[in-house]
């Protein structure tokens, strides 16, 4: 009998194992996914992605900005566990707080410097100042940040996900722009409602 159950927990645990070690993006049995109503083979026009194009020969914006390559952006990525972000940080702009539930995240710096920072599940914080050439990892699923401390430099980072559709849930406005109830988020962060509101209109503009 106690072999049996032995058995049994083995099995449970290796079939666990099993499941998480191949978690994330579905694997797909062929090449890859062509466009949805399409028959025959698409052209390289399909696998090719202009909309980082826009970063040539304009001027840096004013305020961050995010250029997305996912698959929903670009639709070839679909099943391939690969896409891209272009960060652009003005001087002393900020990526706030956020998350990606669906992939890791390899930062590479470009152009500037920029402080990173992400927190794991015991609250611990871990940070780390890149200049350019740098590469950090942020891990799958925990909130991090980046942050542009220069005051006269702008920064430009590559950003590398392990899924084709990463998502992207930012800390700030999945709690204060939601409709979470003010009460609710009072009693969380030991404050009164009041100051609830005055964070939800200054992050509603």
């Amino acid at each position: 009998m106690a072999s049996k159950l032995h058995f049994f927990l083995l099995l449970t645990v290796s079939c666990a194992s099993l499941h998480l070690s191949m978690a994330g993006d579905p694997d797909i049995l062929t090449d890859f996914i062509p466009p949805p109503g399409f028959f025959g083979a698409p052209s390289g026009n399909y696998f090719t992605f202009t909309g980082m194009r826009s970063l040539v020969g304009t001027p840096f914006p004013t305020t961050f900005k995010v250029l997305k390559a996912t698959m929903i952006e670009f639709p070839a990525l679909n099943g391939q566990s690969v896409s891209y972000s272009v960060l652009q940080f003005p001087n002393g702009t900020v990526n706030p707080p956020h998350t990606h539930p669906r992939a890791s995240e390899l930062l590479f710096v470009l152009m500037g410097s920029l402080q990173v920072g992400f927190v794991d599940t015991t609250n611990k914080l871990f940070t780390q100042t890149l200049q350019e050439g740098d590469i950090f990892v942020f891990p799958k699923g925990l909130v991090h940040f980046q942050f542009n401390g220069d005051a006269k430099n702008p920064a430009l980072a590559l950003s590398a996900f392990g899924s084709a559709n990463p998502g992207t849930v930012k800390v700030p406005s999945a709690v204060f722009n939601s409709t979470i109830d003010d009460q609710v988020l009072a009693l969380s962060f030991k404050t009164d409602v009041a100051t609830i509101q005055k964070l939800k209109s200054g992050l509603s503009g």
